[in-house]
């Protein structure tokens, strides 16, 4: 490497890292209202062994003098704690104890015993009201006002829990622990079987353009006369007193001090997007003021929260580009410099037959990739039982991940094929030299470089931990997130990375081999490689949402969770060819970047998901 290639190495490395620090930190101010809220982990042990990791949001203004409500935030299925910042960001602001939790099998909290943890524990929602409502610990929390919000599953484990601690009311003739639910994002319980029992205030907001209501029972997502809405608002009426047959969006019905207070909200967005608008914060913000009695100088539109998610995308992009200029300098080490190779010559571009060849090609790996991933989804629901039923297991415990993993051997084994086809009944008739594919390598020359690889996964994950051991925050962007993970999920990389790897190879030798040409810049190369690569994934979700509106019941219904899986999926399918061609161009060959990628990409994605690890 040349010195003026070190130099701007070097240059760029710090640049990345400063861009990192910079934003985190602000990001942490946010989170932490300018230092007016302290942000903690916390671990509570709860029942059969199991336990709940979460952030405790506590304002200095909560004393045992001046206690504050405290509400218990639960993030959704494939959710960690971090997904639902946003609303104890916002709580907390106006001097709400927010104890947002890590769900049962998510994140740091531990699997459950039972396999309907939403229903039966809340996701870990119920231990932790019960906790606070009796530990002497908690002395800065107005054990009067607790209350409990969550969106999709989290929406369920919040309504579940007013139904639970309100049968506990019924049974000891006090008032419930839970004094006030929101349910967000999930309406299938709010039944006459649930809803009986209730003893605590309900709010309820649902997106009207949410993909999922196929399953209510008007299979749409319209509040106004949906049956779970009008059993909602008629659960708070006295008796005697008429039921309404048509909701008033927004208007808050019975009264607050019974704790028949009754509101229903219907935000017109899609499922995945409700928590991340301001309308759906600030319904949430207005009704627990409301129920709570908080008189804030902040009005619900005063938000701040997206200016952490706009600082954490900021931070993944810049972490994700210091892992290039580390490559390039760590390549200048003794051991590491056998690495470095001529870079190979680049093919023709193609003309007549071969341009018909390549976009033939591009097109049906398109077309597969897109018609396969819900079959594969399918198809790991009955090869990993155990999982896909929500059990304790160590054999591929990723119930979503499972799916993608199929679903990339699958299409990482056609791409083999489709390449191999293509040169030995064109390319090798038309010139093509398996030199330029950059594949030639050794035994110790792949040793050397996975320990390269090895040492970018540390180097990327360190400064992701140490900047949340000081900062407290991570790198993420709405459902989008890199968060630190727990030490048996080394073992699960072990575990899935060889399967994805076949994928990510592939990738890496049709992006270098097949789709890197003479005189063609090079973001234009790498531009028509990201839409190669995840094209078919997009056409999944093009295809789901274009008969969402011309219908209004999405293509795929069993396979909808599937399907939103791809709205975090598809981004790291888009930008893998970059990585792939700026290690090749390190390197001149292949096989640094999918290592590279497998290793950081699949812990991203392993550490994001449901996870049912036997305790």
């Amino acid at each position: 490497m040349v010195e003026a290639q070190k130099r701007a190495s070097k240059k760029l490395l710090l640049i990345s890292l400063l861009v990192v620090f910079v934003c985190s930190f602000i990001a942490s101010q946010i989170q932490t209202s300018g230092g007016r809220v302290d942000v903690r982990d916390i671990k509570i042990p709860t029942q059969n062994g199991q336990w709940v990791v979460a952030d405790l949001f506590k304002p200095r203004t909560a004393t045992s003098e001046n206690p504050a409500p405290l509400v218990v935030v639960i993030p959704g299925f494939q959710r960690s704690k971090e997904a639902l910042s946003n609303i104890a960001i916002e709580l907390s602001r106006r001097g709400v104890v927010v104890i947002l939790i890590d769900p049962y099998a998510q994140g740091f909290s531990s699997a459950s015993m039972s396999r309907r943890a939403a229903t039966t524990e809340g996701y870990g929602m119920f231990a932790v009201v019960d906790y606070a409502a009796s530990s002497s610990n908690l002395n800065y929390i107005d054990k009067s006002r607790i209350g409990a919000t969550g969106h999709s599953a989290g929406g369920n484990a919040a309504i579940r829990g007013a139904n639970y601690f309100g049968k506990e009311a019924i049974s000891s003739g006090q008032p419930s622990k839970l004094h006030s639910v929101f349910v967000s994002g999930y309406v299938l319980t709010l039944t006459d079987n649930v809803l009986q029992d209730v003893r605590s205030n309900v709010g309820v907001s649902y997106a009207f353009y949410d993909e999922g209501a196929y399953r209510n029972e008007l299979k749409n997502g319209d509040m106004r006369k949906a049956p779970e809405a009008l059993r909602t608002v008629n659960s708070g009426l006295v008796p005697g007193e008429m039921a309404i047959e048509e909701v008033e969006l927004g208007r808050y019905y019975g009264d607050k001090d019974q704790r028949t207070l009754r509101v229903v909200h219907n935000e017109m967005v899609l499922h995945p997007f409700q928590p991340y608008i301001t309308e759906a914060t600030a319904n949430q913000l207005e009704y627990f003021e409301r129920v709570f009695e908080i008189e804030s100088e902040l009005s619900t539109q005063n938000q701040v929260w997206y200016w952490k998610e706009l600082l954490g995308l900021i931070s993944l992009i810049a972490a994700l580009v210091a892992v290039v200029p580390m490559g390039r300098l760590l390549l200048e080490i003794p051991y590491f410099k056998p690495l470095v190779h001529p870079i190979p010559p680049a093919l023709s571009k193609p003309k007549g037959k071969g341009r018909l060849l390549f976009w033939s090609m591009f097109a049906t790996g398109a077309l597969i990739a897109c018609f396969s991933y819900i079959p594969m989804a399918e198809l790991s629901q009955k090869l990993f039982v155990a999982a896909s039923t929500r059990q304790q297991t160590w054999f591929f415990p990723q119930r979503m991940n499972n799916a993608v993993m199929l679903w990339a051997v699958l299409n990482g084994s056609v791409g083999y094929l489709m390449f191999w086809l293509s040169y030995r009944f064109f390319g090798k008739k038309h010139g093509v030299s398996p030199r330029s594919w950059g594949a030639g390598t050794s035994r110790s020359e792949l040793l050397r470089t996975f320990m390269l690889a090895f040492a970018l996964f540390l180097f990327f994950f360190l400064t992701l931990f140490a900047i949340y051991y000081f900062l407290h925050v991570d790198y993420r962007f709405l459902f989008m997130g890199v968060r630190t993970f727990q030490p048996p999920l080394l073992v699960l990389l072990a575990m899935y990375v060889p399967f994805f790897f076949i994928f990510l190879l592939s990738n890496s030798l049709r992006i270098n081999g097949a789709m890197r040409f003479e005189g063609e810049k090079q973001w234009k190369s790498l531009l028509l490689g990201g839409f190669a690569n995840s094209l078919g994934l997009m056409l999944i979700v093009l295809v789901q949402y274009l008969t969402f509106a011309a219908t209004g019941t999405v293509y795929w219904t069993d396979g909808w969770l599937y399907v939103n899986l791809l709205f975090a999926v598809v981004p790291m399918m888009f930008v893998l060819p970059y990585f792939n061609r700026y290690f090749f161009n390190m390197t001149g060959r292949i096989y640094l970047g999918p290592m590279t990628t497998g290793l950081i990409f699949i812990m991203i994605l392993i550490s994001n998901t449901v996870i049912y690890l036997p305790l």
